[in-house]
């Protein structure tokens, strides 16, 4: 049990339970194989909160509703959706992270009522395109809506591979040498045969991932191209890494 401390020095909750690493460390005998990052990790559902953080909540006249995700798109269509239900001046979205409601006058005497009112409309949220990738995992994801401008890749790696091997010098009959090991090193340098392919602009999630397995890209590989054409300006959404 590990606990988690605040900026303040106190102790809001407590971490315990299994660790998810998504991969393994093996190793015996000064051999070894390993798959991703082992020692970085994450505790699924692990927070136990031992207190509450400070805080207060009022009702006004006027409640603000904060978004999680921040969108304009969706912060107007909330505020569409409560004018529709209720008044036509309930909802205002004052920007792409709050929506102000003016509580009716058949609610003044019980906003909560209102607010759970409010909380059972749906709406259809805005997707951003947006690009998930997990290089501890080498996991990829990739929304629908992502979008491409024209862009060149190429795919290519250098291979360095170093042996070395233990060998007996035997000396000839009859001589005064002695039998003797030796260590040779032997290195082999083979480089892959780089491909250049052109990405049209506005493929999609389908045509990208065809793409970049045409050229050979594995998870981690994609993670890096997918880097570089974000930076090249050519990847129209946002690009997370976890």
């Amino acid at each position: 049990m590990t606990p988690l401390q605040a900026g303040n020095g106190e102790v809001y909750a407590v971490a315990q339970g299994p660790i998810s690493i998504g991969g393994f460390n093996v190793r015996s005998g000064g051999v070894g194989t390993q798959q991703n990052h082992a020692v970085v990790g994450r505790i699924a559902n692990g927070a136990i909160v031992e207190r509450d953080a400070p805080g207060e909540v009022t009702f006004d006249d006027v409640i603000t509703l904060l978004l999680d995700e921040p969108d304009f798109t969706t912060a107007s269509r909330i505020a569409e959706a409560i004018n529709e239900t209720f008044l036509p001046t309930t909802a205002r979205a004052v920007d792409r992270n709050a929506v102000e409601l003016q509580t009716p006058d058949l609610f003044r005497d019980d906003p909560v009522e209102f607010i759970s009112l409010v909380e059972a409309l749906t709406i259809t949220p805005d997707h951003v395109a947006r690009v998930i990738i997990n290089e501890r995992t080498g996991t990829v994801v990739v929304g629908h809506n992502v979008r491409l401008s024209t862009v060149a890749v190429a795919h290519g790696g250098l291979h360095v591979e170093i042996k070395k091997r233990t060998e007996v010098s035997q000396p000839p009959p009859l001589s005064s040498g002695e039998t003797a090991t030796v260590t040779e090193t032997e290195i082999q340098v083979t480089e892959e045969e780089q491909r250049l392919m052109v990405l049209p602009s506005g493929v999609d999630v389908g045509e990208l991932v065809d793409a970049l397995n045409a050229v050979g890209a594995g998870p981690r590989d994609i993670i890096s191209i997918l880097q570089a054409i974000k930076a090249a300006g050519a990847l129209h959404g946002e690009l997370e890494v976890l």
